[in-house]
């Protein structure tokens, strides 16, 4: 390969690359859930929600971005208890059926019942499902088929937006 193909080359991805940057980044932030947010039993506003949360679990349960991963200390938290949507409180997995998948996010084989919603989410060039709380859409993560049974599915959640409460002995 000439240096001028491969300069044209890398310039011609550099460019796709960018395009395709500038696509993700100009997108609206409002996703799905803002414009269904008249259908959740808890809405607030935009102020109401950054006054409530720290602005990362803003950035995750309003904007549904995605926290670092084995940054959560609740990807460790090993005591019996029941896991609560950070914005409204509303109790959504049981440690019971948490499990470490190895992929550094708190894993759950299955939701409480009545707790989460979920819907198609086809960014990032792939098809996942997106869950959520049911009661005010907060985004906790992605749900996959890899995970282990009586399921065999992988609720892979951003600790960041939920909170824990112990089993009381």
């Amino acid at each position: 390969m000439k240096r001028r193909e491969f300069l044209y080359g890398g310039t011609g991805a550099i460019a796709l690359l960018a395009g395709g940057a500038a696509f993700w980044a100009s997108r609206p932030v409002a996703t799905a859930h803002a414009a269904a947010e008249g259908n959740f039993e808890i809405t607030k506003t935009e102020a109401e929600w950054r006054a409530l949360l720290t602005p990362n679990q803003f950035a995750v349960l309003r904007e549904e971005a995605t926290e670092r991963p084995f940054t959560s200390p609740l990807n460790d938290e090993k005591r019996a208890g029941i896991f609560h949507c950070a914005g409204c409180d509303l109790p959504v997995y049981s440690s019971e059926a948490k499990y470490d998948s190895g992929t550094g996010w708190p894993s759950f084989w299955e939701s409480l019942p009545n707790a989460i919603g979920t819907m198609e989410d086809n960014s990032l060039f792939m098809r996942r499902t997106e869950c959520h709380c049911r009661r005010c859409g907060g985004h906790f993560g992605h749900i996959f088929n890899d995970g282990p049974q009586p399921t065999g599915k992988r609720h892979c959640i951003n600790g960041i937006s939920l909170s824990f409460k112990p089993a009381q002995a």
